[in-house]
């Protein structure tokens, strides 16, 4: 009767071991899947920051370009370029 009692409290053990162990492999499982789910989403999210800031630099360089600024000054500041009079030169 001891004998049988303590074969299957060892059988007891060694099935909670192996559920304990599959438990904690399947955990590990799931965490390795939301981590590639959350890599996935920064990564897409870095592409979209990427593509967000090449669209401003052209903005930026469409904003700053000479010929922008002269046509402002011009037709909406009414700026002109100075004449030889107007010029003083600083020794």
């Amino acid at each position: 009767m001891a004998w049988q009692i303590k074969h299957t409290l060892l059988w007891g053990l060694i099935l909670l071991a192996f559920i304990g162990q599959l438990l904690f492999y399947t955990w590990c499982r799931v965490q390795c899947v939301q981590i590639g789910y959350e890599i996935a989403s920064e990564t897409a999210r870095h592409q979209q920051l990427i593509a967000l800031q090449n669209s401003l630099r052209i903005e930026m360089a469409r904003l700053t370009s000479p010929e922008r600024i002269a046509k402002i000054a011009k037709h909406e500041l009414g700026l002109i370029t100075p004449g030889p009079e107007q010029t003083i030169v600083i020794p």
